[in-house]
């Protein structure tokens, strides 16, 4: 459930926060108040495309903040993102600047694609050009599968693996079906290859070995000037090294011992010093005694770098990715000298893979004829219920020839609102009032599948009025039973329906204009139930009407 909102510089909002209930929420206001903005901001959080213009005349910024009560399965999902829920709550903050914009959830900051995922858990927006997707056709298998769900969704799963592994045996038959001049060219390349990286004898590992040999051969004169430096400041020979000094300081510090028994401390860390450093200086004696530049083996070093180095710029940039590419080479060779048995091989593969994949989308079809069957009744029923009085309605599916990931069916949507029409594709029939209740209809039947999500609606409304304005105000009472609703209205009759009702207006602030949102009162729902009527004035008598919508909307929840 959505719990509250928080808007700050965002186009005419200053800054504002609403707290919503559950239930129904409605949101009412004069034309151009604002409302649709205040909606929009919930889907900017949700990662909607954000413009600089949006932030309000003389912001740095603009920010909007959702805070979400969440279920036990919904944490689970939210979890799943890698972002931590503590007391059941997610909050969403998304701070739009000129340049850029930042998302964060439970103050971790996420991408555009994990917000887009976490929306598909939590909330469900319609705005007021949304019902355009039932005219799209290849959108109804979606809502089909959508509302089929559970064992529908398992074998959708089935068949998209299935599909995804008879498309790579495809793929690698159609890659490797050589003519005979194209498998000998092949297989000379490959063997030569194969051959070439066998022979060179690579082991991990030994291109790091061979580059610090590299480095300190070349470096070798360097390393040998500097040694015999710190040898000599360090040294014993020089008049003026370390361990000079600090054998004349042991002297001097003998000299006293007897005066003073502390001074034994003093005298026993300096002799300790002092082997040290004369350990220190042997061993760099003994490292220069050694150190000899050797230059067949610099050349030795140098031209097998160069040798693992070539192979990298052919084969793979590491040794044993280089290794890999020969295993897969030596596979090759035997593949191309026996390309009669491994193309029979994968044939049959393919078949088989084929008749599985076959086999997966039957099923699949089977179940989503069952779910068409279900949502033909839900949805005529539900669609009476909204004052379609002659309605009828059905999912057509029809099949392809080819298979792809998404089985061999196409669906369509077939209506006729008219008594003796014949049923056409919903893009041929419906018009903009219609498409509106019929995607109501559809939230109500489909819901379901959605337990405990906000359902947020943009004048859901357009086009209707009436008795079918009463129709709509049941149906989202109805489907407030289970979900939160929030939506914009200008109807009398769905605002009568509110468990909670705030109002949108437009107020001058400071020289500037500015959108403010607030709780009506129960007396101050009236008055707005009478204003939305349309009356001229509101009278006694456009009140009572006001009280007597509300009753009526009482008795239909």
């Amino acid at each position: 459930m959505l719990v509250s909102l928080h808007v700050k510089n965002l186009a005419l909002i200053r800054e504002m926060e609403v707290f919503f209930g559950p239930g129904l929420n409605i949101l009412t206001g004069e034309t151009g108040a604002g409302k649709s903005v205040v909606l929009g901001s919930v889907a900017l959080a949700l990662g909607a495309k954000a413009d600089r213009d949006m932030i309000r005349t003389g912001a740095d910024y603009a920010l909007v903040e959702l805070t979400f009560s969440v279920s036990e399965e919904e944490r689970a999902a939210v979890e799943a993102l890698e972002i931590p829920v503590e007391d059941g709550t997610v909050v969403l903050q998304r701070r739009i600047m000129p340049a850029r914009s930042l998302s964060r959830v439970n103050g971790e900051t996420v991408s555009a694609r994990v917000l887009k995922e976490l929306a598909g858990i939590l909330i469900d927006i319609h705005g007021q050009h949304d019902s355009q997707m039932l005219l799209q056709t290849r959108r109804h298998l979606e809502i089909l599968d959508d509302y089929g769900g559970g064992r529908l969704a398992e074998e959708k799963k089935r068949v998209r693996k299935a599909y995804g592994a008879y498309s790579a045996l495809a793929k690698e038959i159609g890659e490797n079906e050589l003519d005979e001049p194209s498998r000998r060219r092949e297989l000379s390349l490959a063997r030569f290859e194969a051959e070439e990286i066998a022979a060179a004898e690579l082991t991990a590992g030994e291109d790091e070995r061979l580059e610090k040999d590299y480095r300190r051969m070349v470096n070798g004169r360097r390393i040998a000037e500097s040694l015999n430096a710190v040898h000599a400041l360090t040294g014993y020979d020089s008049g003026t090294g370390a361990g000079e000094s600090t054998g004349r300081a042991l002297r001097e510090l003998a000299g006293i011992l007897s005066y003073d028994e502390k001074l034994e401390d003093f005298y026993s860390q300096l002799n300790d010093a002092d082997a040290l450093l004369n350990d220190f200086n042997r061993s760099v004696s003994e490292y220069l005694s050694e150190m000899e530049f050797d230059g067949p083996a610099f050349e030795r070093t140098e031209e097998r770098l160069n040798c693992i180095n070539r192979f990298k710029e052919k084969y793979g940039r590491t040794i044993p990715e280089i290794l890999a590419y020969g295993k897969r080479r030596e596979e090759e060779i035997l593949r191309l000298e026996n390309q009669d048995a491994w193309l029979e091989e994968k044939r049959a593969a393919l078949e088989r893979a084929k008749k599985e994949m076959r086999l997966a989308a039957a099923e699949l079809t089977r179940l989503r004829q069952g779910a068409a069957d279900s949502l033909t009744k839900e949805l005529k029923e539900a669609l009476s219920d909204l004052n379609f009085l002659h309605v009828e309605f059905a999912v057509s599916l029809t099949q392809r020839e080819n298979c792809s990931a998404d089985g061999t069916d196409d669906a369509v949507f077939l209506i006729s609102t008219n008594p003796g029409e014949p049923m056409k594709p919903l893009s041929a029939i419906a018009s903009g009032g219609e498409l509106s209740r019929i995607m109501l209809a559809l939230k109500t039947v489909t819901a379901k599948q959605e337990k405990g999500k906000t359902f947020i609606f943009d004048e859901i409304d357009a086009g209707i009025s009436g008795k079918t304005a009463w129709k709509v105000s049941g149906k989202l009472g109805l489907l407030a039973r289970t979900h939160q609703i929030i939506c914009i209205t200008h109807l009398s009759q769905i605002a009568a329906m509110a468990d909670t009702h705030f109002y949108i207006e437009k107020n001058a602030v400071e020289d500037k204009t500015a959108t403010s949102i607030r709780e009506l009162s129960e007396e101050e729902r009236l008055q707005e139930l009478a204003r939305l009527s349309g009356a001229a004035q509101i009278t006694e008598s456009v009140l009572q009407n006001a009280r007597e919508m509300k009753e009526l909307a009482e008795k239909n929840k």
